[in-house]
């Protein structure tokens, strides 16, 4: 590193009224979390542009990435999305923490490769299918998959059953599921279309995306593109949302800004980045399922209490929608429909103020008139 490298590491420096290496409050955390976020107000750029900002979208069911673009995004519809999707710009695959993800095409190749020793882990550690993987040449398997998808997409349950053809003995589930941690596949359209439904179909990224350019995969790209999303964070937070050790080696070779959290870890932040003030008002918000916001730090206590995180995910790893008062967790959402109409239920975990309350039922009818437009709806606050 050069020394001017070492010295912004150093010196006292000040970034919207925050000196270097300074500890920074609870709530100075929590609003830079939802500035970066897109949370205090919606933006208006593009939608590729901000999945790219938002370094991808938790994706694990197909359609919480729309949910989580609505309240980020000044007029979203969800037709912007499903474009992306159809037009190959962005695609929904396995990456941060063996997740499925919504990313744009270039950071799916380039990120991939990255979290491979994620999936690596997965196969050596899944209870149900590490002893028949086990038993099998995972290379040969490998190959198998390509010269399949080499043919024509395949479900997941058509794969599965044809690589058990090629692999007798072994399970069609265990052999899918190593297809998809030794391969960087993708689930193409329609699966994550606005509307439509049916299991994942897969074909494998290089061959999907052919003609998307790609720069090296770094680890300190990755590093970067978490902290303009999610910053400033400790290095426990960016291995949490990435699933990949040994980012502290990454770390300290990279010219970051360093502040301290209000346990005195510290945190690291991209040289141009700025904190908002502590006073910086933030809105109520209706947070989609799986909102990456949630799921993206080892301590998530600046959004969410650990009491209300054991309400919001469940033991099988479902992630409800929330209510955001105050920029912290508040309570759950959900909606039904029945007979042509839609209800949304918010359950606050404790009293709101009345225009809070107020503010998130108005918020609830402009979802349902976004998500059910051809039902009459209904919003109800009920208590906890």
């Amino acid at each position: 590193m050069d020394n001017s490298g070492q010295r912004s590491r150093t010196e006292t420096v000040r970034v919207a009224g925050y000196p270097h290496r300074v500890q920074l409050s609870h709530r100075v955390l929590n609003r830079a979390t939802l500035e970066r976020q897109l949370l205090l107000r919606r933006a208006k750029m593009p939608v590729l542009d901000a999945v790219a900002h938002l370094a991808g979208l938790q994706a694990q069911a197909p359609f919480p990435p729309y949910y989580a673009l609505w309240c980020r995004l000044q007029g979203f519809r969800p037709d912007d999305l499903s474009r992306l999707l159809l037009d190959r710009s962005v695609v929904r695959m396995v990456l941060m923490r063996g997740t499925v993800h919504l990313v744009p095409a270039a950071d799916a190749l380039a990120w991939r490769p990255l979290v491979q020793t994620v999936m690596d882990r997965a196969v050596t550690a899944n209870n149900d299918h590490r002893e028949p993987l086990s038993k099998i040449d995972h290379d040969a398997v490998s190959k198998t998959v390509r010269e399949l998808l080499r043919e024509r997409p395949y479900s997941s349950d058509q794969l599965g059953k044809t690589l058990a053809e090629h692999y007798p003995g072994t399970p069609a589930a265990s052999l899918m599921f190593l297809a998809r941690a030794a391969l960087p596949l993708v689930q193409i359209p329609p699966r994550g279309v606005w509307g439509k439904a049916g299991q994942p179909t897969y074909q494998v990224a290089d061959h999907w995306l052919d003609g998307v350019s790609v720069a090296d995969p770094s680890a300190a790209g990755l590093v970067c593109r978490y902290l303009a999303a999610f910053g400033p964070a400790t290095v426990a937070d960016m291995q949490t949302w990435a699933g990949v050790t040994k980012l502290s080696e990454v770390v300290e070779k990279m010219d970051l800004r360093t502040y301290r959290d209000p346990n005195g870890r510290t945190l690291y932040d991209l040289p141009e980045a700025t904190v908002p003030d502590e006073d910086t008002p933030a809105p109520p918000r209706l947070l989609g399922p799986f909102d990456q916001t949630l799921l993206s730090y080892a301590d998530r206590t600046r959004v969410i209490s650990d009491n209300h995180r054991k309400r919001v995910i469940t033991q099988n790893g479902l992630v409800k929608g929330t209510l955001l008062v105050g920029g912290q967790v508040k309570g759950l959402w959900e909606t039904t429909s029945a007979r042509g109409s839609a209800t949304l239920v918010m359950t606050p975990f404790e009293r709101l103020p009345k225009r809070d309350a107020a503010a998130l039922e108005s918020a609830g009818r402009r979802l349902l008139t976004w998500s059910d437009p051809g039902l009459t709806h209904d919003v109800r606050l009920v208590s906890g």
